[in-house]
C-alpha cells in the first residue's frame, strides 16, 4: 500500500509562533529561546521561531525580536519567522532571518478576516516583499491558507488553489505551503490536490500544514504522501489553531506524526525520545492538557511488566 513514498520526511516545527500564539498567557522570553534551541537539537528540518506581526494584534508574539536575535542558530536547521507585511519584511532582513512565510488566503473572505485585504491585494503585497529581498539569501514561503475548505465558503476549487500556486511563483517565491487552516480536508481531497501540484510542478518544494480539528490530520498526512509530498508542518503536543477560523483547534502533533512516519520506516531523521521529553516540559509551560497522544500512550514499542497475577495463573498453567 504505501510500497513508493518519498524519502527523506522533512518535518517542520511550528509550536513557538502557530501554538504560542494563541494561548491564554505569554509564555516568557526566555522560555521560548530554550524551547527552540531544544528543538534544533532533534533533527526537525526548519522551526518557524515567531512573526513579526503587530504587537497588537498578537500579543504572545511581542517579544519577536528578541527571541531572534537570542536563539542558537544551528547550521542544520532552517529558522522560520511568518511575516504579514512589509514592515514585517524589513524586521526579518534586519535579523537575517533564514525564511520567511508569507501567508494569503484562497478564500476571499477569509483573506478580509485574516489579513484585512483582499487576495489581489495580498499578491501585490507579495510582489513587494520579493523586490524588498532580492540579492538576500532569505528564502521565501508562501502559504496558501484554507487551500481545503473556508469556514464562511467551504470548499476551495482545486483550479483556484493552482492559479495561486502559480501566481506565487510568479511573484519570486521559492517554495509553497498547502493549508488546511480549519482542518476540513479529506483524504482523497488531498491526495488530488498534491497530485495535481506535483504533477504540474514537480520539482517545486512543496510543505502540507494540516489541523487535527476533525481528527483527520494524520490520515491526510498519508494521503499527501501517496501523492509524493515529502514536507510537513506540525506542533509539539498539537498545539495551536488558527485564531480567525471558528473551531479550529490544534495542529497535527509532531511526536505523534514522527511516530507514525518512524513505525512506517520511513526516514526523518527525528530524535522521537527528544520531541516526547519537550512536550513534557510543554505541557508544564501552558500548564494544561495538549491533545497529543504518543506522549500520553507511550511509542507502539513500549511494552509494560505483566500483572503478577497473570504471572502466577502462567505459571499455574505450566506445572
Amino acid at each position: 500500500m504505501f510500497a513508493n513514498l518519498p524519502q527523506p520526511i522533512l518535518v517542520n516545527e511550528v509550536v513557538t509562533r502557530d501554538g504560542f500564539q494563541s494561548e491564554p498567557a505569554f509564555v516568557p522570553t526566555e522560555t521560548k529561546i530554550e524551547l527552540v534551541n531544544a528543538l534544533a537539537q532533534l533533527g526537525l528540518n526548519k522551526i518557524e521561531v515567531t512573526s513579526f506581526v503587530s504587537p497588537r494584534a498578537v500579543p504572545n508574539l511581542r517579544d519577536a525580536e528578541d527571541v531572534m536575535r537570542a536563539i542558537t542558530r544551528d547550521t542544520d536547521t532552517t529558522y522560520v519567522a511568518l511575516v504579514p507585511n512589509e514592515k514585517g519584511c524589513a524586521r526579518a532582513l534586519e535579523l537575517a532571518v533564514d525564511e520567511i512565510n508569507l501567508v494569503m488566503s484562497v478564500s476571499e473572505s477569509h483573506n478580509l478576516a485574516n489579513m484585512r485585504m483582499t487576495c489581489d491585494q495580498s499578491l501585490e503585497q507579495f510582489a513587494r516583499i520579493a523586490d524588498m529581498s532580492a540579492g538576500t539569501p532569505m528564502r521565501l514561503n508562501g502559504s496558501l491558507a484554507t487551500a481545503f475548505g473556508c469556514p464562511f465558503e467551504g470548499n476551495q476549487e482545486q483550479d483556484r488553489v493552482l492559479r495561486f500556486v502559480d501566481a506565487y511563483l510568479e511573484r519570486g517565491l521559492h517554495s509553497i505551503t498547502l493549508a488546511d487552516t480549519t482542518g476540513m480536508a479529506v483524504p482523497n481531497q488531498v491526495f488530488e490536490l498534491c497530485q495535481a501540484v506535483r504533477q504540474r510542478w514537480p520539482e517545486l518544494e512543496v510543505t502540507l500544514h494540516f489541523h487535527n480539528t476533525r481528527g483527520l490530520g494524520l490520515s491526510n498526512v498519508l494521503a499527501s504522501l501517496a501523492a509524493g509530498m515529502n514536507q510537513f508542518d506540525a506542533s509539539l503536543g498539537g498545539l495551536g489553531g488558527c485564531p480567525f477560523a471558528p473551531g479550529a483547534t490544534g495542529n497535527i502533533c509532531t511526536e505523534d506524526l514522527v511516530h507514525m512516519l518512524d513505525e512506517m520506516g520511513l526516514e526523518t531523521g527525528v530524535d522521537l525520545n527528544g520531541l516526547l521529553h519537550q512536550s513534557q516540559q510543554l505541557g508544564v509551560i501552558v500548564d494544561h492538557d495538549l491533545p497529543g497522544q504518543i506522549s500520553k500512550a507511550g511509542p507502539r514499542s513500549l511494552t509494560r511488566p505483566l500483572p503478577e497475577s497473570v504471572q502466577q495463573l502462567m505459571q499455574n498453567g505450566r506445572t
